[in-house]
């Protein structure tokens, strides 16, 4: 609308009747920077239209058709220019357009403050560029800032929904997840979800979506909300979103995760995304990647341009040439089946035969580190000569005292065989292991290939007797993407889920060549990390520091694996997403029911009965 004064008026007048509300406010940051910038824009229209009247236009070669309509337009105008002119420039943004709620009742007054300061800087500024006076005195109400706790207030009493204008919601609400949230927001989030199955699994931000989702129905209304990017992985989506991504709302834009930090004094430094939300229409969307946008079909809940569909848990893979994977053993033993280095070889010292007793442990923490751990390994058969020796004997001891002490019913039980891991899951094959959780910061998670004398401990999960080949599937970066969109975040580290990161992976037929293939670029990976034995995994991964030959093993891979997908290479992770997802609903569809959660449980509950 730049050279079209009608447009511009018309502008004027739509900013005139907007309302910003922020349910989150705190001190009104997001209000304030709101008012800011819809005052700024107004001065820019008016100097723009001012520019326009006098002749004096930045702008040259307007087409012939737009300056007789322009004229046209004047004609119509009061016959003195200065009358027009002071006719015209004034500020139509209020303050009283302006709403928020806040919980802390300091911050709420504050947040009342800072808008009336906010007015008075922009109004400095408007009589600097514009030239006419625009008074804060006597001061005119401050916006409606509510005191309250914004999961309880209806919302459309705070901000009633105009009969003329337009609502924008925004803010950044309470992230808090599930394991954080105490007894009062456990109950406002079952006040708003109505005690809705999952909601113990969710966030507590998705108070605010939801109930800026029941805002926004049936109204010139939208919102968007800095969240954390929980909110849109793992569990959380197939329970939260469902209802929002429907026939009556959709994401209207994303920002795809990024880190967020502030000036606070405990800077979280979060990993966040930005989710736009309107009841649905045929405009445009858009998806956001640091400054890159782009137009897109649809954004679903992973914020990926792919159809609505929402990844459940499954009990077997999806892709049936994927072996089962399961988690590590878990000893369960207050630390006395574990040994350290020292006394490890302390033991051997005194007892040379101890040594058939003993085995590695590894979890995430060694396998990255590059720490050293070790267990006693005892079964049915050997414990009993294993516990002639003293320093074992009051290991075993102390592991039956703790078993015990536990309140769980279960523990207590395993205090009948002190000797053995509480869970054992073991078996005698080589394993590949995948730690549960690892750095968000790393384009791979370290994945190994251990030999049949590790034990895997319940810090990691482990795929036993697994083809070598099956290691370049889960290391590639097509892995990754899959786990970084579908799976949780613990913290804002990567948390790998068997249920959701392995078992829904997607990933299509390919012969016998293809897997040789792929055993090739195994090897070489294993053979680059081979090089640097006095590095550990965490440094040999560290992506400022990743040698250049483990970076070209693994980019061959990489290929490799996206040519079982599709000839043409992907050219980045959202487009290797987006084929993932719709691949993903070709197998479902294929076989909608095999291989869920549910039904593995079923047939495990049927067993047990019989």
């Amino acid at each position: 609308a730049k050279n079209n004064p009608t447009a511009l008026n018309k502008l004027l007048g739509r900013m005139a009747n907007i309302q910003i509300f922020d349910p989150a406010c705190g001190s009104g940051n997001f209000l304030i920077i709101a008012y800011k910038e819809l005052r700024l824009l107004e001065i820019k229209i008016l100097l723009q239209l001012k520019a326009l009247q006098s002749g004096n236009t930045a702008t040259t070669g307007f087409e012939e058709k737009q300056q007789a309509l322009f004229a046209k337009q004047q004609l119509t105008l009061a016959d003195s220019k200065p009358q027009v002119v002071q006719m015209e420039l004034f500020s139509r943004i209020e303050l009283n357009h302006f709403f928020g709620i806040e919980l802390d009742d300091f911050a709420h007054e504050v947040a009342k403050l800072s808008l009336w300061l906010a007015q008075h800087q922009m109004n400095v500024e408007f009589n600097k560029l514009i030239g006419t006076n625009c008074n804060t005195l006597p001061l005119s109400d401050a916006g409606v800032i509510k005191h309250g706790n914004a999961t309880r207030l209806d919302w459309e009493t705070v901000c009633p929904k105009p009969k003329v204008g337009e609502v924008f919601i925004l803010g950044n609400p309470p992230y808090l997840g599930a394991r954080l949230q105490d007894v009062i927001q456990k109950q406002d989030m079952a006040l708003v979800f109505d005690g809705a199955e999952g909601l113990n699994n969710l966030d507590y931000i998705a108070c605010w979506f939801k109930k800026g989702v029941e805002y926004i129905v049936n109204s010139k209304s939208k919102f968007a909300f800095v969240s954390t990017n929980s909110i849109c992985q793992g569990e959380q989506v197939a329970i939260l979103w469902p209802s929002f991504l429907n026939q009556i709302t959709e994401i209207d834009f994303a920002y795809i995760s990024f880190k967020w930090g502030n000036n606070a004094k405990s800077n979280a430094g979060v990993t966040c995304n930005i989710i736009g939300i309107r009841n649905t229409s045929q405009n445009q969307k858009y998806l956001f990647n640091e400054n890159v946008k782009r137009k897109v079909n649809n954004i679903n809940a992973y914020l990926v341009d792919s159809s609505n569909i929402f990844i459940k848990k499954r009990g077997i893979p999806l892709t049936t040439f994927l072996p089962e994977i399961c988690f590590g053993s878990m000893p369960n033993d207050g630390g006395f089946l574990i040994l350290n280095t020292i006394e490890k070889e302390n033991l051997i010292d005194q007892f040379p035969s101890s040594k058939t007793f003993i085995k590695k442990l590894i979890g995430a923490q060694e396998f990255i580190n590059g720490e050293e751990r070790f267990c006693l390994w005892l079964n049915n058969i050997n414990w009993v000569g294993a516990n002639q020796i003293d320093f074992i004997k009051n290991r075993i001891e102390n592991c039956k005292k703790y078993r015990l002490k536990s309140k769980r019913k279960e523990t207590k039980a395993l205090a009948n065989i002190p000797f053995s891991f509480g869970e054992i899951r073991h078996r005698n094959t080589h394993s590949i292991i995948i730690p549960r959780v690892s750095s968000e910061n790393r384009k791979y998670i370290p994945i190994g290939y251990l030999d049949n004398n590790s034990i895997i401990s319940d810090a990691a999960m482990a795929v036993y007797a697994a083809e070598l080949y099956i290691l370049g599937i889960v290391t590639s970066r097509m892995h990754m993407c899959w786990v970084n969109g579908v799976g949780g975040k613990l913290e804002t580290r990567i948390r790998y889920s068997i249920s959701l990161s392995y078992n829904t992976f997607p990933f299509p037929p390919i012969t016998e060549t293809q897997k040789a293939q792929l055993e090739t670029h195994v090897h070489n990976i294993l053979e680059q990390r081979g090089k640097h034995t006095e590095k550990t995994l965490a440094e040999l991964y560290d992506p400022q520091k990743m040698p250049e030959g483990l970076k070209a093993a693994h980019h061959a891979n990489d290929l490799a694996i996206e040519k079982c997908y599709r000839d043409k290479p992907f050219e980045n992770d959202e487009e290797r997403l987006a084929h993932l997802f719709k691949l993903y609903e070709e197998m479902i569809a294929a076989k909608p029911l095999k291989g869920t959660l549910f039904e593995s449980e079923v047939k495990s509950k049927k067993s047990k009965k019989k």
